[in-house]
């Protein structure tokens, strides 16, 4: 079996939706469900927003877990780890409980839910979205096995994929895990 490179499994830049870093996330997440509809057809649809800057250089992307933090300023308070949310609060003797508490405490939500989805869609993207770090980008000739570590080490949903340090696309979990199901099943 010849083993695929990144390139042969990547969605490129041009099939995915994009925003410019100054749009609104009301903007991106009408782009997004605008991309969905004219893309209907695909097995798996987009879940999140890649962002550009005003040269046209992608430098971020905007997610569903994203859109949710937005709706609460104070959620920045508590720092931003991907690697330890993922571990789960629970192996560090946090509770729902204790969750709660925090909830109370710093008053999360302390607007109605219609007031803070208002506030929250006229952010800028820029503002929300996830920049990603050195272990998110792959090279388009790296082949789908140390994409797959990369992922999985790294508890990426995604990776962007570069060429000649440029971004032309983005690998997805989901896609490389229907690439190895349908091996599995063969």
């Amino acid at each position: 079996m010849k083993i695929k490179k990144v390139y042969e499994v990547m969605i490129p830049l041009s099939e995915y939706a994009t925003v410019n870093e100054n749009d609104t996330l009301k903007t991106a997440i009408k782009t997004l469900f605008l991309f969905q509809e004219a893309k209907s057809n695909l097995k798996y649809q987009h879940r999140a927003v890649l962002v550009y800057d005003e040269n046209g250089e992608i430098t971020g992307k905007v997610s569903s877990l994203d859109v949710l933090r937005a709706l609460e300023p104070k959620y920045s308070q508590f720092g931003h780890s991907p690697r330890l949310t993922k571990i789960g609060l629970s192996r560090f003797g946090l509770s729902n409980e204790f969750l709660n508490s925090l909830v109370n405490n710093y008053n999360l939500w302390d607007e109605s839910y219609e007031v803070l989805v208002k506030k929250a869609a006229d952010l800028k993207v820029k503002s929300i979205m996830h920049s990603p770090d050195e272990g998110e980008y792959v090279n388009e000739d790296t082949t789908v096995a140390e994409a797959i570590h990369q992922l999985i080490i790294g508890h990426h949903q995604s990776l962007l994929v570069l060429k000649n340090d440029k971004v032309i696309g983005i690998l997805r979990l989901t896609d490389l895990f229907n690439l190895i199901c349908d091996l599995m099943i063969k």
